[in-house]
């Protein structure tokens, strides 16, 4: 995720990875501004690169020694390439090289690189030997790849090193975490965290709805920022990325309610292992740091699904706008001949992580008739929609403005819909009727969704419209994949046929 800086503000003198956060200004704020950077996605890119490296160095010294001719004669030097390549990126793995804390630290874990690329082309040498190859290969070649290779990675390992310094000086490959609940274990876990050399994690605040009276005096509790309900404002406010729930699991009924509230944060929820005595296999927990974790809400599209939707979102939303064009021409031109006013309509929703964006649209009612906020619903026959405005809202030409909410980042092409701030259903507002409603602001809004395509679409003038609604919008999070949004994309045009509750 992208992580703005945090402020500059003295650290407690108790625990210096403990640092407080202000409340976020009380304006609009930009949602999407999500970066493509995180752990997972960098190593990968260093494995691809590492990759490319290996290739691309052995071809390039291949067709330089040898020549273009010999080498495009035979399958038998790009062959051993390949696997030498192949080889090195196992290799590597084995000796650690690609955790963030070994990417970092250059120096130290050059030996290791040079006998890791070393090996691998001692196994292109066992390779070529039962092969029987040696007379078609040259030796020549072969120890020039050793030399000049090493070099690159080195020269690769030794730039890498340096921006990801300057990354996480800025912040952004910094993890921030918040942890709830105080005492020995919170203390154990703050301790850990800050002794680790190289760890990406920043615990930026401790919260507990318990003093630090009622319990035994520690270090995390005397850190103290706030109650719950603090930690869910300071979550959203520093895009909090990892929450921590610290306390024992004996407490179940306790940690059943705040795992619940925090379940609707976009952030990954995590259960540190020293909280329950039993010991479970391995490979059920996760990790943060040395600190083993159980999972109990992993953020939803994250990582190289991010990154995944992201290029989907751009490369679609850009040739459905140029493809879409004419029409938006058409649109605008009948609006304007329709009725005085502006072409478009801004409003306010919420966004990713309940942030405020304005969401583009055509004008579908009388410019001295808009409600900004949705204060009140549209219903059929409403007096404030224009005749053109019947139609483009019937069909929802109105929404096709958004698709430049998609390049700008606010939007995903599919999504929860986003709603106005004032939106009600039976005159409660829609938070108020269903509990975790929030939770679908855990990923995107979008311009079109599965409710939308299920039959939810339109007016929610109702309880159980909402309700409906926000059911569809979790289970989409849930089971997010570029297939689902590609379904959700076909099945849209579909959709709008049935256009009963659209007004």
């Amino acid at each position: 995720m992208s992580h703005a800086m945090l402020p500059n503000v003295p650290t407690s003198p108790t625990s210096p990875l403990v640092q407080i956060v202000p409340k976020a200004p009380a304006r609009l704020q930009s949602s999407g501004k999500i970066d493509l950077l995180s752990p997972v996605v960098v190593v990968g890119l260093v494995r691809f690169a590492d990759f490319a490296i290996a290739v691309l160095s052995g071809f390039a010294l291949a067709i330089l020694y040898v020549g273009a001719e010999v080498v495009t004669a035979t399958l038998l030097y790009g062959t051993v390439i390949v696997i030498a390549a192949l080889v090195a990126l196992l290799t590597f793995d084995l000796l650690g090289l690609y955790s963030m804390r070994a990417l970092a630290a250059f120096p130290i874990n050059l030996p290791r690189l040079m006998l890791g690329w070393s090996a691998s082309l001692a196994a292109a040498g066992v390779l070529i030997f039962f092969l029987k190859a040696g007379p078609e290969l040259s030796r020549v070649w072969l120890a020039i790849w050793l030399v000049a290779g090493g070099a690159a990675f080195a020269l690769e390992r030794g730039v890498l090193s340096l921006v990801l310094a300057r990354l996480r000086a800025s912040g952004r490959l910094v993890r921030r975490a918040v942890i709830y609940g105080t005492g020995a274990l919170t203390d154990d876990l703050l301790h850990t965290l800050e002794n680790e050399q190289g760890s990406e994690i920043r615990v930026v605040g401790v919260f507990d709805d318990r003093s630090a009276a009622r319990g035994v005096p520690s270090t995390s509790a005397a850190s103290r920022l706030g109650t719950l309900d603090e930690l869910l404002e300071t979550a959203r406010a520093a895009r909090v990325d990892l929450v921590i729930v610290s306390i024992p699991f004996a407490g179940e009924r306790r940690l059943h309610d705040v795992a619940s509230r925090l379940s609707v944060l976009p952030a990954d929820i995590r259960l540190p292992a020293g909280a329950m005595q039993l010991r479970l296999a391995p490979r059920l927990y996760s990790h943060v740091g040395s600190v083993a974790m159980l999972d109990l809400y992993d953020r939803p599209i994250a990582d190289w699904g991010y990154v995944v939707k992201w290029l989907f979102d751009k490369s679609i939303g850009l040739a459905a706008v140029m493809t879409l064009a004419p029409v938006m021409l058409l649109v605008a031109a009948a609006i304007k001949l329709d009725s005085r006013g502006p072409v478009f309509f801004r409003q306010r929703r919420y966004g990713f992580n309940n942030e405020l964006i304005e969401v583009f649209k055509f004008r579908s009612m009388h410019a001295d008739m808009t409600d900004h906020d949705a204060g009140r619903l549209v219903t059929k026959g409403d007096p404030r929609v224009t005749r053109v405005g019947r139609f483009i809202r019937k069909t929802s030409l109105d929404e096709l403005p958004q698709l430049f909410n998609v390049l700008k980042g606010d939007l995903s092409l599919v999504g929860p819909r986003p709603h106005a701030v004032s939106a009600k259903a039976q005159n409660r507002l829609y938070n108020e009727v269903v509990s975790r409603y929030y939770a679908r602001h855990k990923v995107k809004p979008g311009i079109t969704g599965w409710a939308q395509i299920r039959g939810w679409r339109g007016e929610t003038d109702t309880e159980e419209k909402i309700e409906q609604r926000v059911e569809h919008d979790l289970y989409y999070i849930d089971n997010w994949s570029v297939f689902f949004d590609l379904y959700i994309l076909a099945m849209t045009p579909i959709a709008l046929f049935k256009s009963e509750n659209a007004y």
